[in-house]
């Protein structure tokens, strides 16, 4: 499993980020349903909620190919489409700079993420502390709809 960012983000507004290094406009408003999904999409970028509103650690894997992860130990899992038609995807915190921030290579076109996160009942009472962390596996492949594969239940 290539990874192509290992690496502690800061989430500002409890939220990182990966999009397409072109099209650098992320979604502003939060329904409903992506707190509940704890994503928020664009066509060309995904926004993650994360539990702490400091900094967290971030894994993006690339993978040739859907893998299949064990969930046993995930808190919440989800599917969701990105569009990365220049290649660079940026993977950055909310209030990164993103002319600046972390760019890395991915196949140009479309890709799916699933999105892990664990640890999310893990914080302490002021919040900032916890063993929360992220990864985020992709690979190449045109599908559109986000599913949940496993439902948080706990609150953050």
């Amino acid at each position: 499993m290539p990874t192509i960012f290992e690496g502690v983000l800061f989430a500002d507004y409890h939220q990182v980020y990966l999009c397409d290094a072109s099209h650098p406009h992320l979604p502003e408003e939060w329904t409903e349903d992506n707190l509940r999904r704890r994503i928020n999409l664009t066509d060309y970028a995904l926004v993650i909620s994360t539990a702490r509103n400091t900094e967290v650690p971030v894994k993006v894997e690339l993978h040739t190919s859907r893998p299949s992860p064990d969930l046993a130990g995930v808190d919440h899992a989800i599917e969701a489409p990105l569009r990365v038609p220049s290649g660079k995807l940026i993977v950055a915190g909310i209030s990164d700079y993103s002319k600046t921030a972390t760019r890395v290579a991915v196949p140009a076109g479309d890709l799916r993420a699933l999105v892990l996160s664990g640890g999310l009942g893990s914080l302490s009472a002021d919040g900032l502390d916890g063993d929360d962390h992220y990864l985020v596996h992709l690979w190449p492949e045109k599908a559109s709809g986000v599913v949940v594969l496993r439902q948080w239940q706990g609150h953050v």
